[in-house]
């Protein structure tokens, strides 16, 4: 089941981010259930947020992955939500 989760960065936090991005990054890549994924951007182009697309069984295991994200971990997120979503067009392409 597909569950997009929209995090959004607490204020000045760039910092916290770029030190936890290598773990970020191989977390996601280990777990094998990222579809889709990126940073929110700022105002000035940095980093503020996240927005990912992941595949799992249900809510239960859509929290426990946003939880131990080590983002979350680290105490990055001011906000986190987390719903059920369907797909219902893709014109992403290979431009990703």
């Amino acid at each position: 089941m597909l569950f997009v989760i929209t995090a959004i960065d607490k204020e000045a936090s760039l910092g916290l981010r770029m030190e936890t991005r290598a773990a970020h990054l191989a977390y996601v890549k280990e777990t094998g259930v990222l579809k889709l994924g990126g940073p929110f951007l700022d105002a000035r182009g940095d980093m503020a947020g996240s927005m990912m697309i992941i595949d799992v069984a249900d809510i239960q295991a859509a929290r426990i992955w946003a939880g131990n994200d080590p983002y979350a971990k680290a105490g990055l997120f001011e906000s986190e939500d987390i719903r059920p979503w369907k797909a219902v067009a893709n014109n992403c392409g290979a431009a990703l």
